[in-house]
């Protein structure tokens, strides 16, 4: 290893890495610096990356010394890496405040400092965290350890609904939030049918079956198929779809427990789609009326279930400013 000129201050190289990425996945950089450095410490004789680094070849040794004691091992240009506990998003505070402490004081000629990451969070990397926090919730928490599929359905439904007002209202840290609260229904369902003793199932196996479908039913983006236009977007993945259900009716897979209006919309679009030539039944009363309004805005391209959200907002509007609260 080269070193530079006996007063040369040297190097300190605080090496981080993402918990949340596989130990031994280090950078190219964190590689070439590990085994150039002249010593390279770690306090934790547990670090997950210790045994991936003996196996490359750099030797690591068990060490916690303060800041004095480390610029002292860089005089003489030396270059020392410290491995900082595994848990932390960044270095140990009394390393890292000592440091500044004595560079500070002026009083030191100080090495050169350097924060190198040595693994980057991916996309997605905090569902990771995600996953662990609701493992040990479904744990320890009496009420969350005590929860079924049937008891908390009924929270899955106000949170789509709570999202759809969200986005209604345009508020992004509304939204954000709302996202939030349906992405732990999944998350929720899919720790406790884990714990299914006939079909277990994890969240891991839930996000596959949609990567699954996903790139099924985009042909034209995974596969050799073109799309040109939205119509032949939406044509790909009726396609698709009607070959993975292999329905026996165009009802088939409507839930008629969703919102009057929705229900109607969606049955009027199967009807539609499938080119089918169905007689509106006949009869009297609002019910039937509202069918009948709920296929013609379906006709136009309006959903009636937004449509009349937005007309009741008003009404909502308007009955407060009658009120003087507006």
């Amino acid at each position: 290893m080269t070193h530079e000129a006996p007063g040369a201050p040297g190097r300190i190289v605080l090496l981080t890495a993402s918990h949340r990425v596989a130990p031994g996945l280090l950078s190219w950089p964190a590689w070439r610096t590990l085994h150039e450095a002249d010593r390279v410490l770690c306090a934790d004789a547990g670090h997950p990356q210790l045994p991936y680094l003996r196996e490359a070849g750099v030797t690591v040794e068990h060490a916690a010394p303060d800041a004095r004691e480390l610029v002292d091992a860089c005089a003489g240009g030396r270059t020392v890496v410290v491995l900082p506990a595994a848990e932390g998003e960044g270095t140990d505070a009394r390393l890292t405040d000592g440091l500044a402490g004595l560079a500070g004081s002026g009083r030191v000629r100080m090495p050169d400092l350097e924060l190198l990451p040595g693994s980057y969070d991916l996309p997605g990397a905090r569902l990771l965290d995600l996953v662990q926090v609701m493992d040990r919730i479904r744990a320890a928490c009496p009420w969350s350890s005590l929860q079924t599929h049937r008891g908390l359905a009924k929270y899955a439904i106000e949170e789509a609904y709570e999202l759809v007002e969200a986005i209604e209202d345009g508020e992004r840290a509304g939204l954000r939030e709302e996202l939030g609260d349906v992405l732990l229904q999944v998350v929720f369902h899919a720790r406790i049918a884990e714990e299914d003793p006939d079909e277990p199932f994890s969240v891991d196996d839930v996000a596959g079956t949609l990567v699954d479908k996903l790139i099924h039913r985009h042909p034209h983006v995974f596969g050799d198929e073109t799309a040109e236009t939205p119509e032949d977007v939406k044509a790909h993945w009726l396609r698709t779809k009607a070959d993975e259900k292999r329905r026996a009716s165009v009802t088939d897979g409507v839930p008629v427990g969703q919102p009057g209006l929705a229900l109607a919309a969606k049955l009027a679009s199967r009807v539609r789609t499938a080119g089918l030539e169905v007689a509106l039944p006949g009869g009297e009363g609002i019910g039937y009326e509202l069918l009948a309004l709920a296929v013609r805005a379906e006709e136009a391209g309006v959903d009636p279930e937004t449509a009349l959200r937005a007309a009741s907002r008003t009404y909502r509007d308007a009955i407060r400013a009658a009120e003087g609260l507006a």
